[in-house]
């Protein structure tokens, strides 16, 4: 790439007027980039403020149901659910992970009965059932993988059986897409998307989600015998090849922001559908500053997804995705 010198080049030329940047700018954030996460309780007509998370709110499945009727007016494409299941149906061998009747099978269930064209994510993870607060399957203080996978396979097959359109291993145990998507089509459910969490690190920024799922108090230890170490890219390119090789339909980099360069190398890579979860710590830090006047909170919540686009992303988990939409609804 050559560009002509100074003064024959003035790259100031394109920014001079609104118009000239418009047609310019390199990337671009739609409504159909947004997936919004949801935090859903037992209960009805109920939203609880989540203190770490300002603005952000668990809701009863009635209230639930609102929201993705709201989230698809907004046009925007898909919500995930996270539940925040009673303490009292958390056991060591999580089998209300499968039940098809656990609180985020029956939300998935209202939701496709009352909004079908909206596409609802799930969460594959065992720790919103675990007493141990951990992803998988815990013994003598280890964490089993294989008898995680046998317990996830079960998870996943129920949620497909609610009717989820796509779901989120986000576990991070060595094999679980190859198994997920073996059962998955032996049970039929072929057209089912898996969006794998297949670069997920052990991060100080998931406090205010774990705060939301009611998870905090539960966790015995860390989770770094299974979640990545922050400091290695290579093995995310590793684990994103290994899951698309095993089925995985798409995949996801989490957290995002201080990820993006893993973000970039994943697409540039594979050129494979590749997510990022701009995660509760993330959308805490910006609310927070916001709140005290530190930062305005329209422009960094733009700005932010932005940089995500600008890495190659081809969406975005955010909690500011109604936000978001509504901003986008007026520029149209």
């Amino acid at each position: 790439m050559t560009t002509a010198p100074y003064p024959l080049a003035r790259f100031r030329r394109t920014r001079r007027t609104d118009a000239l940047r418009r047609l310019t700018q390199e990337s671009a954030l739609g409504v159909d980039d947004l997936i919004w996460p949801l935090f859903v309780i037992d209960g009805d007509d109920e939203a609880q403020e989540i203190p770490s998370m300002p603005g952000v709110q668990r809701l009863t499945i009635d209230r639930i149901v609102a929201a993705a009727e709201e989230a698809a007016q907004l046009g925007i494409p898909a919500i995930c659910l996270f539940p925040n299941t009673d303490p009292a149906l958390k056991t060591e061998d999580c089998e209300e992970a499968w039940s098809p009747d656990n609180l985020s099978n029956r939300a998935v269930r209202a939701i496709k009965a009352a909004v079908p064209q909206i596409a609802v994510m799930t969460d594959v993870a065992l720790d919103p059932y675990n007493a141990n607060g951990h992803d998988g399957l815990v013994r003598d203080g280890v964490i089993l993988n294989d008898e995680t996978i046998e317990a996830l396979v079960k998870m996943a097959l129920a949620q497909a059986e609610a009717g989820a359109d796509i779901l989120g291993p986000s576990d991070m145990m060595d094999g679980r897409i190859g198994a997920m998507r073996r059962a998955l089509e032996a049970a039929g459910h072929r057209d089912v998307a898996l969006l794998s969490y297949a670069a997920k690190y052990a991060s100080a920024f998931y406090g205010p989600f774990r705060d939301a799922v009611g998870a905090s108090g539960a966790l015995k230890g860390d989770k770094k015998t299974y979640q990545m170490n922050p400091a290695n890219r290579d093995e995310a390119l590793r684990l994103v090849e290994r899951d698309l090789s095993e089925g995985a339909d798409m995949v996801m980099v989490k957290p995002g922001m201080p990820y993006l360069d893993i973000c970039r190398a994943v697409k540039d890579r594979f050129g494979a559908p590749t997510f990022a979860y701009q995660v509760s710590g993330e959308y805490a830090m910006l609310t927070a500053a916001a709140q005290h006047g530190w930062l305005d909170r329209e422009s960094v919540m733009l700005e932010s997804l932005m940089a995500f686009k600008r890495a190659g992303c081809d969406g975005i988990l955010t909690y500011f995705a109604r936000d978001v939409a509504k901003r986008l609804a007026t520029e149209r």
